[in-house]
This record gives C-alpha cells, structure tokens and sequence, in this order.
C-alpha cells in the first residue's frame, strides 16, 4: 500500500510539474530571417536542451510593432498544447526600464516577452494565472553581461529554454510580480442599437483582407442573413478612412471579381476583403490599436 501511494503521489506530482515541461519552445521576433539573429537565439536554445523542440510563429512582424505580436500570440497559442513555452521578442525598449517578465495562463502557456504590451491579447484571452520577473542573475546567458541590445538572446531565449526544458521550475524564473500586465487600449467589440464597433488588430498580409475582432458570437446578433447588404465604416483615430455597403457572403467566389465583400475568416472574426484584390491597398485600410470598424444591416 506505501509503495502503491507513493506510485500514485509520484505520478501525479510529474504531472503538475511536467504542465511546463512539454518541451516545445516557439519564438517570435520583428528580426527577419536576413541575418542570424533567430538562428542565435535557436542556437542558445539548444546549447541549454537538445531535447527541446522548436518553432515558429513568426519572425516578419513588422519592425518595433507591438501591437502585432500581441495578436500573432493571440492568434497562434490556443492551438498548442498546455505546457507550451513563447518567447516573443518586439523589442523597442530593449535596454529600458521595461521589465523583463515569463506570463503564465489559466490555460496552462508560458510566454517569455518584454512587458510592453506584447502580452495584452493573451492575458485577456487566456487569463493570467501568475507573473514573475525574470531574475537575469540567473536566468542570463553566461558572459553576456556586457551585451545590452539583444534580450532576445541573453535573457528571453535563455530563460524561455531553462523552463520549456526543465531545467528550472516555474518558481526559478523569478520574482512572483502582481498578476497584471501592461496593456494596449483598443476598441473591443462591443452591440448597441444595431450597430457593432470592434477593432482591426491585423490584416491578412498576403491578400490585403481586414480582419477584426468581432467574433461569431457579437456578429450574429445583428440577425444578418447570407447576401445581406451591410455598411461598413472603418477609422483610424477617429478620422473615417473608408465607408460603403457589402453583401455578407461565405466565400470569395460568391462575388464579382473585384467587389468588396463581408465574410468570416478562419478564426470566425467578421473581415472585409476585395474578391481577389487588396481592400487594405486600395482603400488604404491598415490595422493597429488606433484602427477601429463599425458595421450595421442597410435598409436596402
């Protein structure tokens, strides 16, 4: 029986502590792939595990661009599994004051970032459990204390590697901080009187579509049928940037080439595009915290 318990108590105890432990490690940047800096970091990854496994959300965010990590992450990280190790670095305080700090969720992801901002969506999105500082007189690349402008390398993917392997626990990173970061204001999607107001948080680059963060849910409160007319507004600090009707429709093909179009993109948010044209090149549309849409059914 004493042995049987302790089996159990062994199990269990793996268990919880494995939640960090799973081994993936996934990084993001504004680098680019032009020089070595992602293969740097990769390389200080592995030099700490070469257990570990690593990916990529994406290193092409555009330059000093929190905003857009924030939604990448927002994006990318409920499709992994608990456990999942993020190391995102957008950067433009690198050697500031900011603080250098891992997230960890109610559902179970560890984010290394700068606090910046970067952690905004996803602390909203999968609650935050607990936030520590990262503590760089152990969490630090050896030697590389008199290298100030690449946290990315010395701290995030240093740190980001020690816990996605194990090699150290949750309560090694550092400092427990209060359970809070720092946060980019936006429009959140919100219905009154028949009229929806959300945010654009990004566009699909490759196409040109915008999206936002009006979701299935707040969208079909509108009672919007297929091939109804919608009038779309969109701004930009206030300031209208585009206004005009659409058919609501499931697929570009349902369309003329060249006609804007309402749809819902593949994470279910309302987006506007142009069938096989650039709504965000022709209209001059972009997406950001200062992007803002508001969208009603037409009488016609």
């Amino acid at each position: 029986m004493i042995r049987y318990t302790f089996l159990v108590v062994l199990i269990v105890g793996l268990g919880f502590c494995g939640m960090a432990q799973n081994k993936a490690l996934v990084f993001q940047s504004d680098f680019g792939l032009k020089d070595g800096a992602v293969s740097e970091m990769k390389g200080v990854a592995f030099s700490v595990s070469p257990e570990l496994k690593l990916f990529d959300v994406t290193h092409e965010i555009p330059a000093y661009n929190i905003w857009e990590a924030a939604y990448r992450l927002f994006q990318a990280a409920p499709y992994w599994p608990p456990g999942t190790v993020f190391v995102s670095i957008v950067d433009p305080g690198v050697g500031s004051e900011r603080k250098s700090v891992v997230l960890k969720t109610k559902s179970g992801h560890y984010f290394v970032s700068p606090d910046n901002g970067t952690l905004t969506l996803v602390a909203e999105r999968l609650g935050i459990d607990e936030v520590r500082q990262i503590n760089e007189a152990v969490n630090r690349l050896k030697n590389s204390e008199k290298s100030y402008t690449f946290h990315g390398r010395d701290v995030y993917a240093f740190t980001g590697a020690r816990l996605a392997s194990g090699t150290i626990r949750w309560e090694e990173v550092g400092p427990k901080l209060a359970p809070q970061v720092v946060s980019i204001d936006y429009q959140k999607p919100v219905i009154e009187n028949g009229i929806i107001k959300g945010n654009i948080p990004v566009l699909d680059v490759q196409y040109g579509n915008v999206w936002t963060n009006i979701d299935q849910t707040i969208f079909q409160k509108l009672g919007v049928k297929l091939n109804d007319k919608l009038h779309v507004i969109v701004y930009k600090d206030q300031q209208t940037i585009f206004e005009g009707d659409m058919p609501y429709v499931n697929t570009f093909s349902a369309v003329p080439e060249g006609q804007t179009m309402a749809y819902m993109n593949s994470l279910l948010n309302f987006s506007v595009a142009i069938n096989q044209g650039s709504f965000s090149e022709k209209y001059k549309v972009y997406s950001g915290a200062e992007w803002s849409i508001v969208i009603r059914k037409t009488n016609r």
